[in-house]
């Protein structure tokens, strides 16, 4: 697939081959409150960590209460993710950094498919900026960690569709193939496929974990069969 960047000028984010990223999920206080981090698979190292409560100005510098600040491994703001209000569809805004620049349009914006829909109704993420403008949709349930963005196809070059593509994948940590162990809800893994912005892809994870939450079937639980720590 052709590069897509999304953060920054450089391309610091999107790597010339798949990458995994285990993230990391706790609860401080009361749910809603907490953080993400995600960490490199292959070096262990921390490559985003991610602020969802507001705490004013502590969030990545601009960030308001209420906002989701996406910090790199140096503690640089990265993206600043923030409910539209009011939205029928739960919809949300990324914005580039801490998100303070005075009249700053979003990079993406995210909404829920339909507002009819339960925890795990399918969510559309429309890229903005830069150009072009492109489209994302998430298939299967991020509350049971089984989702994956895809690339909707549009019209090419020359009239021909496009094909979709599989850009990135939220799915259970294993920790023994062979026993079919896998870890609980907090922790889990995030594939990108190479090209594809790993900032952006987080991006995309913090607002499913704010429009889906983590309900399962209404109840709160995640059914398994296998194992789970």
């Amino acid at each position: 697939m052709k590069r897509v960047v999304v953060v920054g000028e450089e391309e610091k984010y999107c790597e010339g081959e798949d990458r995994e990223l285990t993230v990391r999920k706790t609860t401080l206080f009361s749910p809603g409150d907490g953080r993400l981090e995600a960490y490199d698979h292959r070096t262990g190292a921390l490559a985003f960590r991610a602020e969802t409560y507001g705490r004013g100005g502590a969030c990545g510098g601009g960030a308001a209460a209420g906002d989701l600040a996406l910090l790199g491994g140096g503690e640089e703001p990265v993206l600043t993710v923030r409910r539209r209000r009011p939205s029928l569809h739960h919809r949300w805004d990324g914005f580039l950094g801490d998100g303070a620049a005075a009249g700053q349009k979003p990079l993406f914006s995210a909404r829920r498919s339909s507002i009819l829909g339960g925890a795990g109704a399918g969510v559309l993420v429309d890229l903005l900026s830069p150009t072009p403008a492109m489209e994302f949709r998430v298939e299967g349930s991020f509350p049971r960690r089984c989702c994956r963005v895809v690339s909707v196809p549009s019209a090419a070059a020359g009239g021909e569709e496009e094909e979709e593509v599989v850009v990135a994948e939220v799915r259970r940590k294993v920790v023994d193939e062979g026993a079919h162990v896998v870890l609980g809800r907090d922790v889990f893994v995030l594939w990108v496929r190479a090209g594809f912005d790993a900032a952006f892809a987080m991006g995309i994870v913090l607002v499913l974990d704010r429009i889906t939450g983590d309900e399962v079937d209404g109840d709160g639980l995640l059914e398994s069969t296998s194992p789970v720590l």
